[in-house]
């Protein structure tokens, strides 16, 4: 199969090695660049490390992972050419890539889901960008930036 970078903090510990798992039993090469301890450390520092090393190449996407995921979808987002879906659900991790084309998701170990990440996983994994308007409006997306900095 692929390669995917995996980044967490201290607050996604345990969800990080349910994801590592879960992509290595489809046949991922994950890339695991986030902590092992409960030690602290800043979500935007390890959502900094996995997009620098997709950005290098060769990763079919990115995982990232802190206490509620809303931090470091955050700080992936702003790295250019990272598109960080923050799914709730099997639906949008789905509509992440068939109308986003997302090629990061972010999760939140404290977070208590109705639906397994590792299904929203398989539902970002097993689907496609459908391109078309969808294609329109992600350029719109990327062309956004900074207007006022």
């Amino acid at each position: 199969m692929g390669k995917v970078v995996l980044a967490n903090d201290h607050g996604a510990v345990e969800l990080a090695n349910i994801i590592r798992e879960h992509l290595e039993k489809r046949g991922f090469s994950v890339h695991h660049l986030g902590v092992v301890s409960h030690d602290s450390v800043d979500y935007p520092d390890m959502a900094a490390a996995a997009c620098t090393e997709f950005l290098k190449g060769g990763y079919d996407f990115g995982v990232v992972c802190c206490g509620t995921g809303i931090g470091i979808s955050i700080s992936a987002n702003k790295f250019d050419k990272i598109l960080c879906a923050l799914p709730q659900n099997v639906f949008a991790a789905s509509m992440a890539k068939m109308h986003n084309n997302a090629n990061f998701l972010a999760f939140g170990g404290r977070i208590d889901y109705q639906e397994p990440v590792t299904a929203m996983l398989d539902a970002f994994i097993d689907n496609k960008f459908e391109g078309g308007r969808h294609a329109t409006r992600v350029n719109k997306m990327k062309a956004l930036g900074c207007k006022s900095c």
